[in-house]
Protein backbone atom coordinates (compact mmCIF):
# COMPACT_ATOMS: atom_id res chain seq x y z
CA UNK A 1 0.00 0.00 0.00
CA UNK A 2 2.77 2.45 0.73
CA UNK A 3 4.00 2.02 -2.47
CA UNK A 4 0.70 2.22 -4.24
CA UNK A 5 0.26 5.35 -2.18
CA UNK A 6 3.69 6.80 -3.59
CA UNK A 7 2.44 6.24 -7.18
CA UNK A 8 -0.82 7.59 -6.81
CA UNK A 9 0.16 10.71 -5.77
CA UNK A 10 2.81 10.90 -8.30
CA UNK A 11 0.40 10.48 -11.31
CA UNK A 12 -1.66 12.42 -9.87
CA UNK A 13 0.63 15.22 -9.79
CA UNK A 14 2.19 14.84 -13.05
CA UNK A 15 -0.84 13.45 -15.28
CA UNK A 16 -4.30 14.75 -13.48
CA UNK A 17 -3.19 18.53 -12.09
CA UNK A 18 -3.09 20.98 -14.34
CA UNK A 19 0.36 22.48 -15.05
CA UNK A 20 2.13 20.70 -12.74
CA UNK A 21 5.79 22.85 -13.42
CA UNK A 22 3.74 26.45 -13.78
CA UNK A 23 1.20 27.98 -11.46
CA UNK A 24 -1.26 29.39 -13.70
CA UNK A 25 -5.31 29.99 -13.31
CA UNK A 26 -6.04 26.71 -14.33
CA UNK A 27 -3.86 25.46 -11.63
CA UNK A 28 -5.55 27.34 -8.97
CA UNK A 29 -9.06 26.51 -9.98
CA UNK A 30 -8.00 22.68 -9.90
CA UNK A 31 -6.81 23.33 -6.25
CA UNK A 32 -10.78 25.17 -5.13
CA UNK A 33 -12.57 22.80 -6.82
CA UNK A 34 -10.57 19.23 -5.38
CA UNK A 35 -8.76 20.62 -2.43
CA UNK A 36 -10.39 20.51 1.08
CA UNK A 37 -10.97 24.51 2.15
CA UNK A 38 -11.31 25.34 5.99
CA UNK A 39 -14.22 27.40 5.21
CA UNK A 40 -15.81 25.57 2.94
CA UNK A 41 -15.61 22.34 5.44
CA UNK A 42 -17.15 24.64 8.15
CA UNK A 43 -20.29 26.24 6.17
CA UNK A 44 -20.71 22.61 4.46
CA UNK A 45 -20.61 24.38 1.15
CA UNK A 46 -18.26 25.53 -1.45
CA UNK A 47 -16.45 28.44 -1.17
CA UNK A 48 -17.56 32.01 -2.63
CA UNK A 49 -15.76 34.83 -4.06
CA UNK A 50 -16.40 37.21 -0.77
CA UNK A 51 -15.09 34.30 1.30
CA UNK A 52 -11.91 33.66 -0.85
CA UNK A 53 -11.17 37.21 -0.63
CA UNK A 54 -11.66 36.77 2.94
CA UNK A 55 -13.73 39.33 3.26
CA UNK A 56 -17.86 40.36 3.48
CA UNK A 57 -19.20 42.23 1.16
CA UNK A 58 -22.18 42.90 -1.29
CA UNK A 59 -21.11 43.88 -4.77
CA UNK A 60 -21.71 42.26 -8.32
CA UNK A 61 -20.49 38.76 -7.98
CA UNK A 62 -19.78 38.21 -4.52
CA UNK A 63 -21.85 35.16 -3.50
CA UNK A 64 -20.17 33.59 -7.21
CA UNK A 65 -19.21 29.89 -6.28
CA UNK A 66 -16.07 28.63 -7.68
CA UNK A 67 -16.85 24.91 -7.38
CA UNK A 68 -20.36 24.50 -7.90
CA UNK A 69 -21.28 21.04 -6.72
CA UNK A 70 -18.16 19.91 -4.99
CA UNK A 71 -18.55 17.76 -2.21
CA UNK A 72 -16.46 19.20 0.18
CA UNK A 73 -15.91 16.66 2.81
CA UNK A 74 -15.03 14.17 -0.22
CA UNK A 75 -12.61 16.99 -1.00
CA UNK A 76 -10.16 15.96 2.52
CA UNK A 77 -9.08 12.70 0.42
CA UNK A 78 -8.47 14.49 -2.93
CA UNK A 79 -6.09 17.06 -0.77
CA UNK A 80 -3.88 14.25 0.84
CA UNK A 81 -3.13 13.06 -3.16
CA UNK A 82 -2.39 16.92 -4.80
CA UNK A 83 0.61 19.14 -4.09
CA UNK A 84 1.75 22.04 -4.84
CA UNK A 85 5.34 21.91 -6.24
CA UNK A 86 7.35 19.15 -7.44
CA UNK A 87 9.85 19.68 -4.49
CA UNK A 88 6.35 19.46 -2.33
CA UNK A 89 5.55 15.67 -3.70
CA UNK A 90 9.29 14.48 -3.68
CA UNK A 91 9.59 15.75 0.20
CA UNK A 92 6.24 13.98 1.25
CA UNK A 93 6.67 10.73 -1.14
CA UNK A 94 10.78 10.03 0.39
CA UNK A 95 9.02 10.68 3.70
CA UNK A 96 6.19 8.17 3.29
CA UNK A 97 9.07 5.83 1.28
CA UNK A 98 11.20 5.85 4.28
CA UNK A 99 8.54 4.85 7.46
CA UNK A 100 5.59 3.54 5.80
CA UNK A 101 6.70 0.51 4.88
CA UNK A 102 7.41 -0.39 8.66
CA UNK A 103 4.63 0.97 9.74
CA UNK A 104 2.45 -1.24 6.96
CA UNK A 105 4.36 -4.11 8.21
CA UNK A 106 2.94 -3.46 11.78
CA UNK A 107 -0.96 -3.14 10.85
CA UNK A 108 -1.22 -4.92 7.65
CA UNK A 109 -2.61 -3.93 4.16
CA UNK A 110 -6.08 -3.16 5.22
CA UNK A 111 -5.65 -1.22 8.59
CA UNK A 112 -2.85 0.76 7.36
CA UNK A 113 -4.74 2.09 4.86
CA UNK A 114 -7.43 3.08 7.08
CA UNK A 115 -4.78 4.58 9.41
CA UNK A 116 -3.21 6.89 6.42
CA UNK A 117 -6.28 8.15 5.92
CA UNK A 118 -7.21 8.67 9.28
CA UNK A 119 -4.43 10.47 9.78
CA UNK A 120 -5.05 12.82 6.85
CA UNK A 121 -8.57 13.81 7.77
CA UNK A 122 -7.75 14.73 11.63
CA UNK A 123 -4.70 17.01 9.83
CA UNK A 124 -7.49 18.82 8.31
CA UNK A 125 -9.76 19.01 10.56
CA UNK A 126 -6.65 20.41 13.43
CA UNK A 127 -6.03 22.52 10.21
CA UNK A 128 -9.23 23.79 9.72
CA UNK A 129 -10.00 24.38 13.58
CA UNK A 130 -6.60 26.49 13.37
CA UNK A 131 -7.51 28.47 10.60
CA UNK A 132 -11.54 28.58 10.41
CA UNK A 133 -11.80 31.47 8.05
CA UNK A 134 -9.10 30.69 5.69
CA UNK A 135 -10.15 29.75 1.99
CA UNK A 136 -6.86 28.72 1.16
CA UNK A 137 -6.66 25.11 -0.23
CA UNK A 138 -4.98 22.77 1.58
CA UNK A 139 -2.79 20.49 -0.24
CA UNK A 140 -0.57 17.35 0.06
CA UNK A 141 0.00 13.93 2.15
CA UNK A 142 2.37 15.34 4.59
CA UNK A 143 -0.83 15.20 7.20
CA UNK A 144 -1.24 12.06 6.60
CA UNK A 145 2.26 10.68 6.39
CA UNK A 146 2.96 12.67 9.67
CA UNK A 147 0.38 10.71 11.30
CA UNK A 148 2.86 7.78 10.09
CA UNK A 149 5.48 8.99 11.28
CA UNK A 150 4.27 9.57 14.86
CA UNK A 151 3.16 5.73 14.64
CA UNK A 152 6.95 4.74 13.84
CA UNK A 153 7.74 6.73 17.01
CA UNK A 154 6.33 5.07 19.14
CA UNK A 155 6.67 1.19 17.52
CA UNK A 156 10.38 2.08 16.26
CA UNK A 157 12.07 4.83 18.39
CA UNK A 158 15.70 2.68 18.25
CA UNK A 159 15.82 2.37 14.75
CA UNK A 160 18.70 3.99 13.14
CA UNK A 161 17.95 7.09 10.24
CA UNK A 162 20.59 7.73 8.10
CA UNK A 163 20.58 11.31 7.98
CA UNK A 164 22.12 14.37 6.31
CA UNK A 165 23.51 16.82 8.35
CA UNK A 166 25.54 19.68 6.49
CA UNK A 167 25.76 17.05 4.19
CA UNK A 168 27.42 14.53 6.84
CA UNK A 169 25.86 11.20 6.43
CA UNK A 170 24.89 10.27 10.43
CA UNK A 171 22.76 7.22 11.93
CA UNK A 172 20.67 8.64 14.34
CA UNK A 173 18.05 7.20 16.17
CA UNK A 174 14.23 7.65 15.21
CA UNK A 175 13.43 9.29 18.21
CA UNK A 176 15.93 12.31 18.05
CA UNK A 177 14.86 12.65 14.54
CA UNK A 178 11.19 12.17 14.91
CA UNK A 179 10.91 14.60 17.67
CA UNK A 180 13.13 17.47 16.28
CA UNK A 181 10.89 17.95 13.33
CA UNK A 182 8.09 17.35 15.77
CA UNK A 183 9.53 20.53 17.60
CA UNK A 184 10.33 22.49 14.67
CA UNK A 185 6.86 22.53 13.11
CA UNK A 186 6.23 24.87 16.09
CA UNK A 187 8.76 27.61 14.53
CA UNK A 188 7.00 27.81 10.98
CA UNK A 189 7.22 31.25 10.02
CA UNK A 190 3.78 33.01 9.98
CA UNK A 191 3.96 33.59 6.60
CA UNK A 192 4.82 30.11 5.68
CA UNK A 193 2.70 28.14 2.72
CA UNK A 194 3.56 25.31 5.68
CA UNK A 195 0.43 23.77 7.32
CA UNK A 196 2.28 22.97 10.31
CA UNK A 197 -0.63 22.44 12.19
CA UNK A 198 -1.83 19.60 9.91
CA UNK A 199 1.53 18.17 10.61
CA UNK A 200 1.15 18.61 14.05
CA UNK A 201 -2.63 17.22 14.67
CA UNK A 202 -1.48 14.40 11.83
CA UNK A 203 1.77 13.42 13.85
CA UNK A 204 0.01 13.60 17.49
CA UNK A 205 -2.94 11.38 16.04
CA UNK A 206 -0.06 8.76 14.84
CA UNK A 207 1.57 9.05 18.41
CA UNK A 208 -2.11 7.43 19.93
CA UNK A 209 -2.63 5.09 17.97
CA UNK A 210 1.13 4.12 18.05
CA UNK A 211 0.35 4.05 22.09
CA UNK A 212 -3.32 1.90 21.53
CA UNK A 213 -1.48 -0.39 19.21
CA UNK A 214 1.64 -1.12 20.87
CA UNK A 215 0.78 -4.49 22.39
CA UNK A 216 0.36 -5.88 19.21
CA UNK A 217 3.15 -8.02 17.40
CA UNK A 218 5.26 -6.81 14.96
CA UNK A 219 5.73 -8.69 11.51
CA UNK A 220 9.15 -7.21 11.54
CA UNK A 221 10.51 -6.19 14.86
CA UNK A 222 13.59 -4.84 13.25
CA UNK A 223 13.50 -2.13 10.39
CA UNK A 224 15.80 -1.23 7.50
CA UNK A 225 17.95 1.93 7.70
CA UNK A 226 16.32 5.14 6.41
CA UNK A 227 16.85 8.55 5.02
CA UNK A 228 16.35 12.13 6.20
CA UNK A 229 15.11 15.18 4.63
CA UNK A 230 11.68 16.52 5.91
CA UNK A 231 8.44 16.57 4.65
CA UNK A 232 7.37 20.31 3.96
Amino acid sequence: MTVALIIACAVVYFVIQPTPFTSTQADALFDLRHAAIPVELLHHSPVTACQFAARNCARAGAATVFAPGKHVYLAIVSSMFLHGSVLHLLGNLLFLWVFGNNVEDRLGRIRYIVFYLAAGIVATVGYTLANPSSATPLLGASGAIAGVMGAYLVWYPRARVLTLISIIPLRIPAWVVLIGWFVLQFFTGPNSSVAWMAHVAGFVFGVLVGLVLRQQAPRHPTPPLSAWPPPS
